[in-house]
This record gives C-alpha cells, structure tokens and sequence, in this order.
C-alpha cells in the first residue's frame, strides 16, 4: 500500500486566501466606486441578477459534469452509507444549522446585531444549511483516502435530492423562523441553478465521452475546467462585497460573529456522522467521504439562492459567502482529524 502524503489542488489549497483578498478587492472596488456600482445590482429578470447568475452558473456547471447517475445503481451492494449520508444531510443539518442560527442571531447576538436583521442572517445559514456539498466533498475524500466510487454515489444521490428537497425544506424553516418567503423565486432558483446545470453537465458528458473517451473526459477536460468554477466564485465575492462594502465598514465584526455559529455547525455535523459510521461498522473510506459531505455545504448553490430570494446587498448573502470563508479551514482540520482516527 502506497505511503504517498497526498495533496490539495493549487486553487482548493489557497481557496481562503483566495476568498480573503476577493472580500479586500470588493470592499475596495465598493468604496471607489461609490453609487455608480448600482448599476450592476439592476440588471435583474424576475429577481435574478443577470451578472451574478451568469457566474454562479459557470460555477456549478463543472460540478455537474462529474455527477454519474448511472453509479447510483450500485447502492444495493452498500447501501449503509448512503442511508447514513441522506438521514444527516436532510433529516439533521438543516434542522441543527437552523437551531444554532436562532440561537446566535436572535439571542447571543442581540447587542449587536438588530431584531430586524437578525431574521436574514438566519435565512442565510438555513440556505447554507440545506445544501449539502456536491464539488469540494470529492477533495476532501481523496485527502482522508476515501473510496471514490462510493463517494461520487453519495454526491450523485444528494444531486437529486435536492431537486426535489431543497424547497420544501427550506421553507419549513423559514416559515417557521417567521421569515417570509416567495416559493415562485425560490423554485426558480433551483431550476436555474441545479435543473438546468445538471441537465447541461450530463448532455455534455455524454457526448464528450462518446468522442473522446472517459480518459480524456477525467484527466484532461475536468482538470482545464476546474479554474472556471475558482475564478468565477471568486468574481462573485467581489461583486458581493463591493455592494456589501459599507456595511462591512461600518460593522467589521459581523464577519467573525457569522462564522462562529457555521463554524461550530461544521463540526458539530462531523462528529455525529463519524461516530454514527462507526458504530454501523462503515469501513473508514466510506465512512471519512460521508462525514465530509455532512459537513461541508454546497455554497455555491447558497449564494445563489440567497442573492436571488434577498439581493446582492443583504445579510443572508453574507451569511452563505461567511461560509465559503470559513469552509476550507475547517475542513482542512477536519480532514486531519479523520487521518489522525483512521481505523
């Protein structure tokens, strides 16, 4: 068995960083910029930022490009973590995200944050909450030695899930923190950003497969394409943060107060999935991938849901881009933590 240390990728390794100095370039470009940058925040069709949906799109095409439905077949020879992975992705996290947001923003947080404002940080972290990852998770897998296949069943299988669990679940919890919500814009988000990419990535896949081979598919295409999800996440940030800018200014401690509680979620989630793994007898590599997707979120979905339901400008947008902020840290903790308790 090869003893090898194995590595992050060059833009998943530096991705904090990355995400750091897009928060720096965006306050910046915002205070500069003054007024004029509104222009950018008007060209909307039905709610949707034309600029920001044309980035979010191109960040979570590639994803969809890897999804392998016909992999999901294959659940019946293990189907134990694949239950394991379904129960805690969307019978615990939301629910758990939800309780830990209620409990910072309108309680722990009340002398700094506003009882108006609070109900969109909220928004933010159960949007977070309710996107289990699809992208990172297979990073993640292959640093703690997971079994790839297995892996790309549980993400496959959560891809579909969400087509038809993200809405109603989303709003129960909204409804139930008394934040209203519009379904109609709700819906289309999902649609414009999972429906149609996922369509688009396995119309492409195919064909891409048919003339060039799954060698060419996995070793070539995937890795050129990779970046494009990086840079456009990262154009993203700035535009966020430009229109977030004078609230930061203003109130520079709402990015730490934001990350504590997703912070705390995070491992929370990983230490029930890892233990609960354990005790079904899951081997370690199926078991490290499906805490790791418990875990880690589908931010980018996030960010477009929020955008799309509250504006460029609001807390809950700053809420899921807090998370993107926060997520490879922790997971890079958490990713030591599995190797440390390989079994």
């Amino acid at each position: 068995m090869s003893t090898q240390k194995r590595k992050i990728g060059f833009f998943e390794k530096y991705l904090t960083i990355w995400v750091a100095l897009g928060i720096l370039g965006g306050i910046v470009i915002g205070h500069v910029a003054g007024d004029s940058i509104e222009v950018f925040s008007r060209l909307e069709v039905a709610k949707v930022n034309i600029p920001v949906a044309i980035l979010i799109w191109l960040m979570i095409y590639p994803m969809m490009l890897q999804v392998d439905f016909s992999s999901i077949k294959k659940i019946g020879k293990r189907p134990k973590g694949v239950v394991l992975t379904l129960v805690v992705n969307w019978l615990i996290k939301p629910f758990t995200m939800s309780f830990f947001a209620w409990l910072f923003f309108s309680h722990l947080y009340q002398a700094w944050i506003e009882p108006e404002l609070a109900g969109e940080y909220i928004a933010g972290a159960i949007i977070l909450g309710a996107a289990p990852c699809t992208a990172m998770v297979f990073v993640w897998s292959y640093l703690t030695n997971g079994d790839p296949n297995y892996t790309l069943v549980q993400v496959s299988i959560n891809d579909l899930i969400i087509l038809v669990a993200f809405v109603p679940i989303v709003g129960l919890l909204l409804g139930i923190t008394n934040i209203s919500i519009p379904y109609n814009t709700l819906i289309a988000s999902i649609v414009t950003f999972v429906v149609i990419p996922l369509v688009a990535g396995v119309i492409t896949q195919k064909i891409l497969l048919k003339r060039r081979g799954e060698e060419w598919f996995k070793n070539v295409f995937l890795p050129k394409l990779k970046p494009v999800s990086i840079v456009a996440l990262l154009v993203t940030l700035v535009l966020l943060f430009a229109f977030q800018g004078q609230n930061i200014v203003n109130n520079p401690l709402i990015i730490l107060l934001a990350a504590v509680p997703l912070v705390i979620q995070t491992y929370f989630i990983f230490f029930i999935t890892w233990f609960a793994g354990k005790k079904m007898k899951l081997p370690h590599p199926v078991c490290s991938p499906a805490a790791m997707i418990g875990a880690s979120n589908f931010f980018e979905l996030a960010v477009a849901v929020a955008i799309s339901l509250f504006g460029l400008q609001s807390p809950a947008a700053l809420v899921t881009v807090v998370g993107v902020l926060v997520e490879v840290p922790v997971m890079l903790s958490l990713v030591a933590l599995a190797n440390k308790w390989k079994y």
